[in-house]
């Protein structure tokens, strides 16, 4: 059967292949993900048979029609996704996969991380580089019979993170801040970080730590195969969870996590009472680590919020935001503002070059 087998390679510009592979995952329970920047499909005598894609270094949207498991064909089909993700410079790879497909990904080199039972695990390439990075994280242990933990955004950073951290510090012996690192967002890693770093200036108990993959972002989670939203909101939250209470919150260790009170958005309420469960349940062998919300800085009535900010930056109120961001922030938009100003748009550049010629 697999002599008969034919792999091809798939970019998204190909609409006409790309709609035969979204019918094919429909078909097999799955849905596209749009993140996915090229997919390999297999065929036998023109018909698709199966195929997976790759996200930077995350192998996604794996299918195989019933009839071909079993032949051997997912173990050829998984050995190309990893090959491809090489050639593009990608090593430290994960995949998000349904539970029955471990023991595929098992037999080229992916070892789990985390389990939703009976839906999805997380695997990457290596039985040893997540406990590599928490050893890592130990060196950096604080003394202290209190130590707190805030994992967040910064899009961009607020008065509302500032107060957020400020008050955890107080509450601890040490505070441990992780940044999300995916540049998913509208302001990329390195300045927000940067950000960070500066509106967190004198608190003496704190560490900024570096980005990581393993504090981990709705932008790589696999919702293309779980059809109710709730449930991947679920789903992703466990995962991230069980790896930050299994391994980096030990490293460190870590007793207590804060976030800040959700007032408005009933989807990040929901979130923090699932975050409590799985920080707090005694169904985990790791050790317990407490929710701590602490109330939002309000403004004018209104909890502060990253969303805020950036609804007022969209509609150019510059004015508005100021009151809402650390001076920092503030200079760092106002500079960016003006860095678009001093570029011309595409019209004013074509008709630039129109004059030239």
């Amino acid at each position: 059967m697999l002599g008969n087998s034919v792999f091809n390679r798939v970019k998204r510009s190909d609409h006409k292949n790309i709609a035969a592979i979204n019918a094919f995952l429909r078909s097999n329970d799955l849905n596209i993900d749009t993140t996915v920047e090229v997919f390999i499909t297999v065929t036998q005598n023109e018909q698709l048979v199966a195929c997976g894609g790759i996200a930077e270094n995350i192998i996604k949207c794996v299918a195989i029609s019933p009839q071909m498991r079993g032949e051997g064909l997912a173990l050829s089909l998984a050995t190309e996704l990893v090959n491809l993700a090489y050639e593009r410079h990608h090593t430290q790879l994960f995949i998000y996969t349904k539970v029955q497909n471990e023991p595929l990904f098992r037999q080229c080199g992916f070892y789990p991380i985390a389990h939703v039972p009976g839906i999805v695990v997380l695997m990457e390439n290596s039985p040893c580089r997540l406990k590599r990075y928490a050893a890592q994280l130990a060196k950096l242990r604080q003394p202290g019979n209190r130590i707190g933990s805030i994992v967040m955004n910064a899009n961009p950073f607020t008065r509302g993170h500032q107060y957020l951290v400020r008050q955890a510090a107080a509450q601890c012996d040490w505070l441990h801040l992780f940044l999300v690192k995916e540049n998913t967002s509208r302001f990329p890693y390195e300045d927000r970080r940067e950000l960070v770093l500066k509106g967190t200036e004198g608190i003496a108990n704190l560490t900024v730590h570096e980005g990581s993959q393993y504090v981990i972002s709705r932008a790589t989670f696999p919702c293309y195969f779980i059809k109710e939203q709730g449930v991947a909101d679920d789903c992703y939250t466990e995962i991230d969870l069980k790896i930050f209470r299994q391994y980096l919150a030990p490293a460190l260790g870590v007793t207590h996590r804060f976030v800040g009170t959700e007032p408005f958005c009933a989807v990040t309420a929901k979130y923090n009472r699932d975050m409590r469960y799985w920080l707090e349940t005694p169904a985990l062998s790791s050790p317990p680590i407490e929710l701590v919300e602490i109330d939002r800085l309000q403004y004018q009535g209104t909890a502060i919020s990253a969303s805020w900010v950036r609804k007022l930056l969209a509609a150019g109120d510059f004015h508005a935001a100021a009151p809402l961001v650390p001076k920092d922030t503030l200079y760092y938009l106002q500079d960016r503002q003006a860095l678009r100003r001093t570029k011309p748009t595409q019209q004013e550049f074509e008709s630039a070059q129109s004059g030239e010629r």
